[in-house]
């Protein structure tokens, strides 16, 4: 066995980084609006024909609309593996992409988060509304209580996201938020910049604070 994929597991008496596995599968929460053209679809189709080159296969919402579509396409364009998980609600709502390798529909949003959290190895986050927002502060909040130890990356494209990175600096300087709990959000402006950052993310570990299953 590859000894990077052993024990991702935090553990409150270990001193040495934990060393995370390959990112095999990188799960995107995105918009299912394309937003201002061209300026966010162009980092998506980027962050698309990235991880087709390198082989990393996408997980994410499932639909063909908006900056999702553009990613999910971009990635089928280049050969590369894409699978998505949807609500059953959803499928006419979001049109669901019909030309994925894998489309999972499961019934609930909860089960949608989870299912994509499972099958990834890291998580990145393009701009997006509502949806998007919760998504990737709920994949740090389970970072933050050693649920996982996955890298979260942030594509600022745009600079998009900037009023989001001011309010967790204010969170840090107002003692609401630490210092190492902010640094779990991985930031570039560039794809292959921010995959990069993930790549050599070594989290440290971190007391586990509860089960998942109590979530």
């Amino acid at each position: 066995m590859d000894p990077l994929a052993l024990d991702c597991t935090p553990n409150p008496h270990r001193t040495e980084p934990i060393l995370t596995a390959a990112l095999k599968r990188i799960c995107v929460f995105c918009g299912s609006s394309p937003g201002k053209p061209p300026h966010y679809t162009q980092a998506a189709q980027a962050l698309g024909e990235l991880l087709a080159g390198e082989g990393i296969e996408l997980v994410y919402g499932g639909g063909r609309v908006g900056l999702m579509g553009v990613l999910a396409d971009a990635v089928l364009r280049e050969g590369g593996r894409v699978h998505g998980v949807i609500p059953r609600a959803l499928v006419e709502k979001e049109v669901a992409h019909e030309g994925l390798t894998q489309r999972i529909v499961v019934d609930t949003m909860h089960q949608r988060k989870q299912q994509m959290a499972d099958l990834c190895d890291g998580f990145m986050a393009l701009p997006g509304g509502m949806g998007t927002f919760d998504e990737l502060c709920e994949v740090l909040t389970w970072a933050q209580l050693g649920l996982h130890a996955k890298p979260v990356g942030l594509l600022n494209a745009r600079g998009y996201f900037g009023g989001f990175l001011a309010q967790l600096e204010h969170a840090v300087e107002e003692r609401l938020l630490r210092p190492e709990h902010r640094a779990l959000l991985l930031v570039a402006e560039a794809p292959a910049d921010l995959l990069g950052l993930m790549r050599r993310y070594r989290p440290r570990g971190v007391q586990k604070w509860i089960d998942r299953d109590d979530v």
